[in-house]
């Protein structure tokens, strides 16, 4: 019993609204807090940044700011418009004016941004002054994870930081385990939660659909073909809500493990198989369960940032959930996430932007030739690159993978992405 609520407490924790791209959106949240805090808008402002967020924030439009990029951009949005009280929603009820008040606020107070003295992969600490004062905000590891709030020598809110190599302490998924709690979990325990993603992400989608975002890779694959087949339109769904979600759409996603991507491109391809199959309501709702928790226990082992492409865990897990609308059993799913990590594991991440839509195409691609594979009884095995017996022992490799073999790849990227760039937020 105590399994199943922590499973059930996974799912309510990770699969929340998020209106823009995450990482941008962390900063505006902290902003939004460190204005608070200080009582009035700042007469200076820094913002010191983890190389991941550098990444993650310099080619992504935030929303509400009119097309405007950036970690200045960012952090100014969440100080002149931003509402605290909303999380990663913090931008969704900015004024109209938003972008007006974001140039008149950075003229008056240009943002300093520099690369933060920390290990961490993810770490963002605002520090603002004004009237006499200064206020520190510190948010770690995960969007959310507010560890300092300050003003002046007075520590609002503090939590303990755990050394780099103490992992904390997390429910240790397991897939056997993740397809049972699928099949047998009362709805009302999840439907709520799975019903808000659907309905977030399909508008999105839809918006996607509709043109004008980003590379409009949804609506390309979909082009002059009068009948596309479903895996076809699982690879559009989900592309075309990263379309609008890179290039500033203000509809909120439900995320997974952090990101507004993974949670499109979890949630889309499963919709489009149960439409295709004639699925019934429970049928989806548990395939949705089954997908979403592969990929948080594929992210635990990854990490939350990192070089490794999130999308790849995503379309592999959609795949999970699509080969459960077909009755797979608990053998045919592993080997259908197994093959999908075979193929694509390794796939860069490089920031968040338009061409994160491409990515997800090829994802969705990756998993259901993953799924195809298995129902034929085709499947890599042990020995077979990174591919080790046990579908448990493989995520953890590629854990490694992402952990320790593409560490030096992620300074290598984030150092091409900021070259030459004097307006960088790593070199400013």
């Amino acid at each position: 019993m105590e399994e199943y609520a922590a499973y059930t407490k996974i799912l309510k924790e990770q699969l929340i609204p998020a209106t823009g791209c995450t990482e941008p959106i962390a900063l505006a949240y902290a902003a939004a807090l460190a204005r608070g805090t200080l009582g009035m808008l700042p007469e200076s402002v820094e913002a010191a940044v983890s190389g991941s967020i550098v990444k993650n924030v310099k080619s992504v439009v935030v929303p509400a700011t009119g097309g405007m990029k950036g970690i200045d951009t960012a952090v100014a949005a969440g100080i002149v418009a931003g509402d605290e009280k909303g999380v990663l929603e913090v931008l969704a009820h900015a004024p109209e004016d938003t972008p007006e008040r974001i140039r008149q606020f950075l003229e008056r107070c240009p943002v300093k941004v520099k690369l933060a003295d920390s290990e961490r992969i993810f770490d963002i600490l605002i520090t603002v002054k004004g009237g006499g004062h200064i206020c520190r905000v510190r948010i770690v590891d995960t969007h959310t994870n507010v560890v300092l709030i300050s003003r002046d020598e007075e520590i609002l809110l503090e939590k303990t930081v755990a050394e780099k190599e103490e992992a904390e302490e997390e429910v240790a998924l397991e897939i056997k385990k993740i397809v049972e709690y699928a099949r047998t979990c009362r709805l009302e325990d999840v439907e709520e939660t799975i019903a808000c993603q659907i309905s977030c992400n399909s508008a999105l989608s839809q918006e996607g659909m509709n043109g004008g975002w980003g590379a409009e890779i949804g609506k390309t694959l979909l082009a002059g073909e009068e009948n596309p087949d479903v895996g076809l339109r699982a690879m559009a769904a989900a592309a075309a809500g990263s379309d609008a979600r890179m290039s500033g759409c203000e509809l909120p996603a439900v995320i997974n493990s952090g990101s507004g991507n993974q949670g499109i491109t979890i949630t889309m391809p499963i919709l489009e198989y149960a439409k295709e199959l004639e699925t019934g309501r429970e049928e989806l709702i548990r395939s949705l369960v089954l997908a979403n928790l592969i990929a948080v226990r594929i992210k635990q082992s990854i990490g939350y940032l990192s070089a490794y492409c999130g999308a790849i865990c995503a379309g592999c897990s959609a795949a999970a959930g699509i080969a459960y609308l077909y009755g797979a059993d608990e053998t045919l799913i592993e080997h259908t996430v197994v093959n999908g990590l075979a193929i694509l594991s390794g796939t860069i991440c490089d920031g968040a932007k338009p061409s994160c839509a491409a990515k997800i195409a090829m994802a969705v691609n990756a998993g259901l030739l993953g799924f195809h594979m298995a129902r034929k009884g085709k499947e890599f095995v042990h020995g077979e690159g990174i591919i080790k017996k046990g579908i448990e022992n493989t995520i953890e490799e590629v854990g490694v993978l992402s952990r320790d073999g593409m560490n030096i790849t992620n300074q290598v990227i984030l150092n091409i992405m900021v070259k030459d760039e004097k307006g960088s937020g790593a070199q400013n």
